[in-house]
């Protein structure tokens, strides 16, 4: 985290003093990669430090906090806007990374990590500091202990197991998911669709766009009051159902606006829905895959599994961003977003029939389950949960 925030500086500041576009696209590719050692490390770090009961809520919190930066930079881009600096814009940028550079220096390191290396009454020591209870600290450090007696390392575990190729597999296609939903769509290009529904000011669309980025944070509110008491499935199933229907809404309201037989507030319906989108959204795909894909690693190799995802993010990301104007153009606006719907609609089929539910369970658990076999469904699930016999028990009665 602290490399991510030096490398984004320099992109910041090479973005701010640009002279040519190709300049300035230079630093952007920088400031890319820092955000995706970003992405990677700090829900990495969140569900290694957590506790089972809260780990949730937790990473859900870190999904706040990028909510609230992207409501920030909206803010920041409509003042400077009005003026054209748009040095100002990336100079702002400044500001949060010093914060976090700052503050990396009194954050404690991993037990897990520190476990890892060898280094082991130190993870014992700043477990026992983040646990309120001493016996559940112990608990988990046993557990911790037990994960890494077993010799794994990442692309060659990758290559020689096959539950762990579940893992990386499952991880990969959550970060599809996430951002196949269409939802960045709508947060990169608000300002073009608040255009298509009428909104022909770039006051209006700049204001419309500030409102979505305060239903995503207030939303995200949402998730972690789900996080860990009503888990991470029922959040992704009521979230692609809830984006799967607003996307099919705002395609018909806006053929219909586009068609030009629309009264004055179907403009008005097309923000509303839009912002019902990105809370379906915020309350369950934007933190959820997060949550699961920091939980569903092996210790010894969750570098390796959440890299892999996380690099399907950007991925992903990337060809959403670059295809949606094309989309519009070739196919039709309102079928552009019928089109995610209904990728929303196979998002739940996939949650349902393969996604497990984590919440409450310890991360050696997880790994344990895995490990041995069974379904990607179920490995956040315990013996009794499966009402199946204790393990040990099969193996004496085969």
């Amino acid at each position: 985290m602290l490399w991510g925030g030096i490398i984004f500086a320099v992109g910041t500041i090479g973005c701010t003093f640009s002279s040519s576009i190709n300049v300035m696209l230079v630093f952007r590719v920088i400031q890319g990669f820092a955000i995706g050692i970003a992405s990677f490390a700090a829900p990495l770090y969140l569900s290694e430090m957590s506790a089972r009961e809260v780990r949730g809520k937790r990473i859900a919190t870190y999904q706040l906090m990028v909510t609230v930066g992207i409501l920030l930079a909206f803010l920041s881009d409509t003042y400077f806007a009005q003026t054209g600096n748009w040095r100002m814009m990336f100079a702002a940028l400044l500001l949060p990374t010093a914060l976090l550079i700052s503050f990396v220096f009194f954050m404690p390191k991993s037990p897990r990590w520190v476990a890892s290396r060898g280094y082991i009454n130190e993870a014992r020591e700043v477990l026992l500091s983040l646990r309120m209870n001493e016996r559940e600290a112990s608990k988990e450090f046993t557990e911790i202990l037990e994960s890494l007696k077993v010799k794994q390392s990442g692309f060659a575990l990758f290559k020689a197991n096959n539950n762990f190729r579940r893992s990386v597999g499952l991880g990969v296609v959550l970060q599809f998911m996430q951002q196949f939903t269409g939802m960045n769509i709508l947060m990169y290009y608000s300002p073009k669709i608040f255009e298509l529904a009428g909104f022909t000011s770039h006051m209006e669309q700049m204001f419309s766009t500030v409102l979505v980025g305060l239903a995503f944070v207030l939303a995200t509110f949402i998730a972690i009051a789900m996080a860990d008491s009503w888990g991470r499935k029922p959040a992704l199933k009521i979230g692609f159902a809830v984006m799967g229907a607003g996307m099919f809404s705002l395609g018909l309201l806006l053929k219909i606006i586009l068609a030009g037989h629309a009264p004055v507030y179907f403009s008005y319906l097309a923000v509303f829905t839009s912002i019902v989108c990105i809370c379906g959204y915020a309350m369950s795909a934007a933190p959820m895959v997060w949550i699961l894909c920091s939980e569903i690693q092996p210790l010894k190799v969750r570098d390796f599994g959440i890299s892999c995802s996380t690099t399907m993010n950007w991925v992903s990301n990337m060809v959403l961003g670059a295809t949606f104007l094309s989309l519009l153009n070739g196919i039709g606006t309102a079928q552009t977003f019928w089109l995610y719907a209904l990728f929303n609609i196979g998002f739940i089929l996939i949650t349902v029939f393969f996604v497990p539910e984590t919440k409450g369970v310890t991360l050696e658990s997880i790994e344990a389950n895995l490990m041995q076999g069974k379904k990607l469904k179920d490995i956040g699930l315990s013996e009794s949960d499966l009402h199946t016999p204790p393990l040990n028990q099969t193996v004496v009665n085969s």
